[in-house]
């Protein structure tokens, strides 16, 4: 009767307008026989009855929890109900809340609980179907005894409106203080818990004194909170092993604060400015603002006054808060934090989905205090997610120079507690130790399944004297046998080393990161390591935070890392250099020889330390030992001309961390040369106020991100820095732009404590010696720099658009972002966990049918770049020609004449979108010696076509006939937004047929992953060699650099993501195909309408257009107070549209292609808007 006046009460009070109601049976009869029977008028009157208490098993899950009859009866419901319908179901809570809201919301239900009560179990009714339920699974129900808990805790609510009201206060604390005296002893105490569930004790505290000398405080404890025992008396002794202004004027949180005795202890004794009690116990809520009543006012209801003439009422709060949230929502900094909450994962893991109510059962709120639910955190394994999380969470809040206090069972080992605060980034401090009994009502059995499934082993110990550890599984067995265990408690101090940048981490972490947080590891053996790794992490994760894309910067480098350079040589060396002096490369040796190259002197002497991986076929060697006796300085003169001399010289030392990772090799070019090779900075100050030359340093760090490594070339002459800004443009691209951000950060650490402008600005003594002669370029260097179309270095004041690079600037995806950040954050990485060279030959096989064979070696590099012209050189060492179709990219068309090599176009015709045929291809080869045959698909750069696998092994089989070598490069694709009907290719029987049939035909391939998953400005290069002779060749030519283990390791796990299909970077890439193909039709639909012939294109990043409208025409170029006039040709116009609108793109002198020019279209948007507006106005310009 009494289900049913609830369900009416619900009704009335909450939904007058219900449409369909049911009272449905939630008990399964333990005589399933008696449910057979059939249900009549004249059927017994017990067995009638009997329908109103039990029910038959229905073929519904929900039958093992008894509420097959409801599942059926909603289902049923969902048939005849109007679709705008009510359902209202009165559900007894025994299954637990989580069961029975699953009931409905499973079948597309939403629910709203209308009312919650307890009543008591009917006599007549057979629970015992549910006792065998329990013993044939982990589930359990749940019963209460009697109603007296929740009746006494209403009493106490109603109580603690009268403290609460200034105008009943009074009386209420005198009526506290007559109640104590009732049950005043130990056993009338305890009677009173057993009998009306609440007591009241008093809590004596050696050696506390508060400001009347107390050694005690008077507490309130009900069932349904946790109940001072020796893990909080341990916590306390722990706090109390500070000195007395740790909490003084301070603003404390504590977490899990109960009946609130330790927060109303530190406010008594220690005169915070403010304590906040939280607790996610409502019921503990209520009963700690009692407690502080309590102990604010004596027994006659009188407030208690300290020395500062303050109450525990002006000093603490109590708030219902899950962990930090109250602080956090409320904005309020704390200076401190202590914790001692649940470190023991629930044995029944849906318990802990239950909604926390001031009205759930007593045996439920009181498990918060002994159990946490899995949090997300790595270190749920062990129980200790929610201090986990407590902790993230107090990075969060707490001042930088704040102190988090926590209580720790030494259940998991002291290691993994330890690590679980210092791989946060924080320096911790153990106060106390001791060993606790387990408590007698907390289940271990979550620790012992974590030990049959894994190889950690848990630690406790055989009562109180027992010094051996044993398992969770042992302890288990032996608590089972009647005996006690015990396990140590520790007291832990924590602070933040470098707080602003760890608060900075984690709040990147916060924000859509959690999933890699369990990567982080701000753990550190040496405190100089810290100092660079974490705050880099803190500026990476503001990059990653700000930026939606790598932004541009130029071949020559970063401005910002430039500047930082120039202003350390100016700051430490006294050496007057702008960023315009100094070129970035991705290490010395490729600074070297792209310097080499670029000079091409009769005689090079080297240091050998620095020949190791210049080309061997540059190396000699040269009797000067006689010169070793001469001075640094005075050597030169014994020098002839013409020479270039390389040495190495540390000059930088490393001012804040590792010792010595800095060092430098100091070049002179100039006709009378230098050869440093002393370990002293004094030569560089020396050698810098009367000679003008190029120095080559470079910085390497040994101990935080092994070998990771950034040359630059410092030269104060215009042409030499121009044309090596040029050089590693068409060599490697540009270096790393992470690496730049790292060395950045360092540089700025060096720089940021000094005093700008403290000294006059350096001057030169000789500044005479800016006019003598360098060694000039080599002539086929300065034809290539002189009509090479290669990036337009802007000015500071500029904001050009860059439609001429082969840049995605299109948002980084947060799993590319995830990986970048993880990359970095992690220690100890396996090299497995850096192998990509699985993930990519998957990638070849499926999307290009390359098959690895005993022969197969994959080759990686910073970028394509760089792998192409290593190709390029082994050509040349063979004495063949290399093919290039016109509409290749221009960039390595310019590279293979930079470096020397015999080079013939293959004409293309616009019939086919300037594709190789197998009719012009042979043609082209007919009388080539060793040719060379360079392919840019399936994408075509800069066209945007696709060759079709057909078309593909048309072209691999004319190839053949005339034993050429292939290079297939698929740098360009991933990327296809309109090519439906072509899946890939599949060569891998094509090829080996053919090779099989000429043993001098051969296939590499030539790939990257930046535009496959749209990285950005991350870069990696592969190459697939299956040629013995060719992979010999290619090692001779040394110089490459490789990929970081940062690069790679973020790689893999975008391989691995794309692999397992994941659906955050599937659908990221799906996206941005979409934005592209969008793209694509804006610009191509902007040329037409604007005079522009536009090729077709399917995929890639570019289109090529011929600007048909224009070609002849007289274009009037304004500059300051002179006019330009420019007759505009395929040559010239891009040199017109750049000076006119700003827009950079790419000429027929790029392409090849006579009349077409280049647009790249992966762009930010306000930048891809702009740069239509630039079409526009540029019609408009030439139409004046």
């Amino acid at each position: 009767m009494s289900f049913v006046l609830n369900a009416y009460c619900g009704i009335r009070f909450c939904c007058p307008d219900a449409t369909h109601w049911e009272y449905v049976i939630c008990i399964l009869n333990p005589n399933p026989d008696a449910m057979s029977k059939m249900i009549t008028e004249n059927a017994s009157e017990e067995f009638l009855h009997s329908l109103s208490n039990y029910c038959a098993i229905q073929g519904f899950v929900e039958d093992q929890f008894g509420l097959g009859l409801i599942a059926r009866a909603v289902e049923e419901g969902i048939s005849v109900i109007n679709p705008l319908g009510i359902m209202i179901f009165n559900m007894g809570g025994r299954p637990g809340q989580a069961v029975c809201e699953r009931l409905f919301e499973r079948r597309g239900l939403r629910i709203n609980k209308l009312w919650q009560t307890k009543i008591l179990q009917a006599a007549d009714t057979d629970i015992s179907a549910l006792v065998e339920i329990e013993k044939n699974s982990r589930h359990r129900f749940e019963f209460f005894m009697g109603l007296v808990g929740d009746a006494a805790y209403s009493a106490l609510r109603s109580l603690l409106e009268r403290l609460e009201n200034p105008n009943t206060r009074k009386d209420a604390r005198i009526f506290l203080a007559e109640l104590h005296k009732r049950f005043d002893s130990k056993e009338a105490s305890e009677k009173c818990l057993e009998t009306y569930h609440f007591q009241i004790e008093d809590i004596y505290v050696e050696q506390y004194e508060g400001f009347e000398k107390r050694k005690k405080l008077t507490l309130m404890v009900i069932p349904s909170i946790f109940i001072p025992e020796d893990w909080s008396f341990t916590f306390y002794e722990g706090i109390n092993r500070h000195p007395d202004s740790i909490f003084k004027e301070k603003t404390v949180a504590e977490l899990g604060c109960g009946n609130g005795w330790i927060s109303i202890a530190i406010a008594e004794k220690w005169s915070p400015l403010k304590v906040y009690g939280l607790d996610i116990n409502p019921r503990a809520v209520k009963i700690s603002w009692i407690n502080l009543y309590l102990n604010a006012l004596d027994d006659s209801g009188l407030p208690i006054y300290d020395g500062e003439k303050k109450t525990l009422l002006d000093r603490v709060e109590f708030h219902e808060s899950d962990l930090l949230s109250y602080c956090r929502d409320n904005h309020i900094e704390l200076e401190r934090i202590v914790g001692c909450i649940p470190q023991i994962l629930n044995p029944n893991p849906d318990a802990m989905s239950k909604m926390i109510t001031e009205n759930a059962s007593e045996e439920f709120l009181h498990s918060l205090s002994n159990y946490c639910a899995i949090q997300g955190f790595v270190e749920d394994q062990f129980g200790l997610g929610l201090i986990a999380r407590a902790v993230e969470e107090g990075i969060s809040v707490i001042n930088p120079l704040g102190i988090m206090i926590f209580n720790m069972g030494g259940r998991p080992g002291q290691a993994v507690c330890e690590r679980l605060f210092e791989r946060r980034g924080l320096r911790i401090n153990k106060l106390w130790q001791t060993k606790i009994l387990q408590a007698a009502d907390t289940d271990i059995s979550a620790l012992v399944e974590i030990e049959k499934n894994s190889r950690h082993r848990f630690e406790f110990f055989m009562g109180l004297v027992g010094d051996q550890p044993i398992c969770a599984r042992t302890a288990w067995t032996y608590a089972k046998a009647g005996g006690r265990i015990s396990h140590a408690l520790s007291v832990y101090s924590c602070q933040l080393r470098q707080p602003n940048q760890v608060k900075k981490i984690f709040e990147f972490l916060r924000n859509g990161f959690h999933d890699i947080s369990s990567s982080l590891d701000l753990s550190f053996e040496d405190d100089s390591v810290a100092d660079e790794k974490i705050p880099f992490l803190a500026y990476l994760t503001n990059v990653l935070k700000e930026i939606s894309f790598f932004p541009y910067e130029q071949p020559a480098g970063s401005k910002r890392f430039r500047s930082l350079i120039s202003s350390f040589m100016r700051t430490y060396h006294r050496i007057p250099l702008t960023a315009d002096n100094v070129v970035v490369f991705p290490s010395r040796t490729v600074a070297i020889e792209s310097a080499l190259r670029l000079l091409s002197p009769r005689l090079a002497i080297v240091d050998e330390q620095l020949t190791r991986h210049l080309p061997r076929q540059w190396l000699t060697s040269l009797n000067i030992e006689i010169l070793w006796s001469i001075s640094v300085i005075k050597r030169h003169a014994h020098l002839k001309s013409s020479y270039i001399s390389v040495g190495f010289h540390i000059s930088l030392k490393k001012r804040m961390s590792t010792s010595n990772p800095w060092s430098n090799l100091a070049t002179n070019v100039y006709s009378q040369c230098t050869l440093l090779l002393s370990y002293s900075t004094k030569d560089i100050h020396y050698l810098y106020p009367t000679v003008y030359g190029c120095i080559v340093n470079f910085v390497v760090t040994r101990m935080v991100y092994s070998d990771l490594e950034v040359a630059f070339v410092i030269s104060e002459e215009a042409t030499m820095f121009k044309a090596l800004s040029k050089t590693v443009e068409l060599l490697q691209g540009n270096t790393a732009i992470i690496s730049q951000y790292y060395y950045g950060c360092l540089f700025h650490e060096l720089l940021a404590f000094q005093l700008a402008d403290r000294h006059p600005p350096a001057q030169r003594v000789d500044e005479k010696a800016k006019t003598r002669k360098a060694i000039g370029f080599s002539s086929s260097a300065i034809s290539v720099l002189d009509h090479a179309e290669l990036s337009i270095n802007e000015t500071s004041e500029s904001s050009l658009i860059h439609m001429d690079v082969d840049q995605s600037f299109l948002p980084i995806t947060t799993p590319v972002k995830a990986a970048i950040f993880e990359s970095f954050a992690r220690q100890n990485i396996a090299e497995s966990e850096t192998d990509v060279t699985s993930g990519i030959k998957q990638l070849i096989h499926s999307s290009y049918g390359f098959a690895s064979n005993g022969n197969t070696e994959l080759i990686y590099a910073d970028c394509p770049e760089a792998l192409f012209n290593k190709l390029v050189l082994c050509c040349i060492q063979e004495g063949g020609t290399f093919c290039f179709p016109t509409g290749s990219n221009g960039n390595y068309v310019s590279a293979a004449k930079f470096l020397k090599a015999v080079i013939i176009n293959v004409q293309t015709n616009p019939e086919v979108g300037f594709k190789l045929t197998e009719k012009t291809l042979a043609n082209s080869l007919e009388n080539v010696h060793k040719p060379w045959v360079y392919i840019s698909g399936p994408t075509v750069n800069p066209t945007g076509l696709v060759y079709s696998n057909e078309e593909m092994k048309t072209l691999l089989t004319v190839c053949a006939e005339f034993g050429a070598r292939v290079v297939l490069d698929t740098s360009f694709s991933g990327v296809e937004f309109n090519s439906k009907g072509q899946d890939g290719w599949d060569l891998d029987a094509t090829l080996e047929k053919l090779s099989s049939n000429n043993p001098d035909f051969c296939a590499s391939l030539l790939g990257g992953l930046f535009f496959k998953m749209l990285t950005g400005g991350i870069k990696f290069g592969f190459l697939l060699l299956n040629q013995a002779s060719l992979v010999d060749a290619f090692h001779g030519f040394g110089g490459l650099s490789k990929p970081h283990r940062t690069i790679k390791y973020t790689l893999k796990k975008l391989l691995d993501l794309q692999e397992g299909k994941s659906k955050d970077l599937v659908n990221a890439i799906a996206e941005k195909k979409e934005l592209l193909e969008s793209r694509y039709k804006q610009l191509k639909e902007t040329l037409e309408d604007c005079g522009w012939e536009v090729l077709e294109a399917q995929a890639g990043v570019s289109i090529v257009a011929k600007p048909s409208a224009y070609l002849g025409k007289n274009v009037k170029i304004k500059n300051d107070s002179s006019t330009r006039v420019i007759k505009l040709d395929d040559s010239n116009i891009r040199e017109a549209m750049l000076l006119s609108t700003g827009l950079c793109i790419n000429s027929a002198v790029w392409t090849g292609i006579p009349g077409y020019c280049r647009f790249t279209f992966a762009l930010e948007e306000s930048d891809f808007k702009r740069a239509l507006d630039c079409i526009t106005k540029f019609k408009s310009i030439v139409a004046n």
